[in-house]
Order: C-alpha cells, then sequence, then structure tokens
C-alpha cells in the first residue's frame, strides 16, 4: 500500500504547522526528510497534493481531499492506540448494560457520573428490554450485565454456572386508574371480575425465544400493548386502561390527582428484581459497577427512583 499512517501524520502537520519548516520541528525530523516524503507519495499516489508556484507550498484539490478523508484513518488509528492500551490496563473498551423496562434511564445517571469520574475510557452502552427479553440479551451476548431483570431468570441462567445474579430490591405495585375512567368511582376492593371488564395495560414482552413473562392480568381481559413503562404510565394518564404501576412511578401522580389508586381484593405481589451477568466478571468496568450496585443506598435509588 503507498499510503501510510506516517504519509497522512506528515501531510496533516504541514497543514496545521503552516510550513514544511514548522512540521519538522513539530515532528522533531529535519525538513528534506518531510519534503522527501511528500515527493514520494505524491510520486506513488500519481497526483500533486501541493502547489509549489508561490511562495508557500498549498494544497491542491486532491492534497485537500487526501487530508480530509486522511484525518478520518488517523483519528481511527489514534482511537485504536487507546482501547488497546485500556484493554491492556483491564478496562473494557466497551460495557453494555441492559435494563428492565421498569428501571429509568434517569435512574442510572448518577451511577453513571460516578463511572466518569474514574476516567476507565470505557464506552457505556445501555439499552432497555422487557421481562424475558432482559434475560435474552444476556444469554445471547448482547448485554455484558442486566439491572432489574425479573423474577429468578430461566432454567439456564440458573443451572448452567454461566450466570451469576444478586438480588436488587422489590418492586412494588399500585393499581392505578385516571379519573374519568369508569373503575375511579367502583367500589372497593375491585373483584377480579370488575377489572376484568375494561381494558389492561401491559409492557410488552421482548423476549423472542424465552417464555413470555405476564403479571396481573386476567384471562379473557383486553389488552394494550405499549413498548415501555413511560408509555404505561401515560396510557393510565389519559384513561385508556387500568393497570398496576410501580408504586413509586405512581405516588407523584396519586398525591396530584391525576391518578387513582384503587383497592383490588388481589393484591399483585411484589417482583424481585435481579442484576445478572456472565460469570466470571474479568473487566474492571463490570466489577465497578456490580460493587456499586451492591451498596444499598444505590440499589435503593434505583428501586425507588423518583
Amino acid at each position: 500500500m503507498n499510503l501510510t499512517l506516517e504519509a497522512l501524520q506528515i501531510l496533516d502537520t504541514i497543514d496545521r504547522k503552516g510550513s514544511f519548516g514548522a512540521a519538522a520541528i513539530a515532528l522533531d525530523r529535519v525538513p528534506s526528510a518531510l519534503t522527501y516524503s511528500i515527493r514520494k507519495l505524491e510520486e506513488d499516489l500519481d497526483v500533486l497534493l501541493f502547489d509549489r508556484t508561490g511562495h508557500r507550498a498549498r494544497l491542491t484539490g486532491a492534497g485537500l481531499e487526501l487530508l480530509t478523508e486522511g484525518r478520518h484513518l488517523l483519528q481511527a488509528a489514534q482511537e485504536l492506540e487507546r482501547r488497546v492500551k485500556r484493554t491492556a490496563t483491564g478496562w473494557e473498551v466497551e460495557l453494555r448494560i441492559v435494563l428492565d423496562s421498569i428501571v429509568p434511564f434517569e435512574a442510572l445517571m448518577p451511577l453513571i457520573a460516578a463511572f466518569d469520574r474514574e476516567n476507565a475510557g470505557t464506552r457505556l452502552r445501555i439499552f432497555h428490554e422487557a421481562l424475558s427479553g432482559v434475560w435474552e440479551a444476556l444469554i445471547n451476548d448482547r448485554a455484558d450485565l442486566a439491572i432489574g431483570a425479573p423474577h429468578d431468570g430461566p432454567d439456564y441462567i440458573r443451572m448452567s454456572g454461566d450466570f451469576q445474579t444478586r438480588h436488587l430490591g422489590t418492586t412494588e405495585w399500585a393499581f392505578a386508574v385516571a379519573p374519568q375512567h369508569p373503575l375511579a368511582l367502583a367500589a372497593e376492593p375491585l373483584t377480579a371480575n370488575i377489572i376484568q371488564q375494561y381494558r389492561a395495560i401491559a409492557v410488552g414482552d421482548t423476549g423472542r425465544v424465552l417464555p413470555s413473562i405476564t403479571s396481573g392480568l386476567l384471562i379473557g381481559q383486553d389488552i394494550l400493548t405499549v413498548p415501555t413503562m413511560s408509555a404505561k404510565l401515560q396510557a393510565q394518564l389519559n384513561g385508556l386502561g387500568c393497570g398496576h404501576l410501580p408504586r413509586r412511578t405512581a405516588e407523584p401522580y396519586f398525591l396530584s390527582g391525576a391518578l387513582i389508586e384503587k383497592q383490588t381484593l388481589e393484591e399483585k405481589p411484589g417482583v424481585k428484581m435481579k442484576i445478572a451477568w456472565r460469570a466470571p466478571a474479568l473487566g474492571k468496568s463490570l466489577k465497578w459497577v456490580i460493587q456499586q450496585l451492591n451498596d444499598p443506598e444505590t440499589a435503593r435509588h434505583l428501586i425507588q427512583w423518583p
């Protein structure tokens, strides 16, 4: 290959410093060495990179195009070098975290801010799944860490020995309807037969292979399936249906009157939330996050947000 990173670096430095002489000083080279490198590059590419008709060498159109695209290659090479060095120190290049839809991204921001202060250089990739989709993301190696994974997980998680899980907390639920919903004036406690007559709002399970997880839905009940817990909240605020919401999510709306809590004959049991990861946890970034989640205050913050 005629084009090298060294040649691109020389071209970039000449352009930034304004002359061959200034670039030679910056690169700790003699000007003749830079002149030779540029002429050799021009010969190899069979193009003129600098217009030398004036007092100062200026980039030609071809030279400017090469420099513009070449800078992308230089940046990529520098990033690769940084990534290799980070990997050598034990810090991952990227840490992928999947959140169950019950855990709002906002709850994770203090943890992210604390991680930034570690200056690890690890890129964080955070995304949401729902119910069995959280476990699938971990099993299919799309995530390194799951936060808020519901229940105990599939048999493979619990029996293979390839994963570790830890209890994060338990979510408490409250049955909520908008003031304009017919159930708002219904006598309490609401029976299953009464609730079944009205549409439920449910977050759709994003799993594709594992058995779907459902909770709090009645056989024969009409269901509006929505993509996120935030969408479920909005649907219930607009009176489009009824259902259980995390109590910490619904509480502000109970206080403002935007939602009404209704007592039910059968309470929805709390959902045990887990953190889970592939064992052993080798990278420093993953170990750091797991350690933070072991702190009861951090766990409480995630469970009770906002």
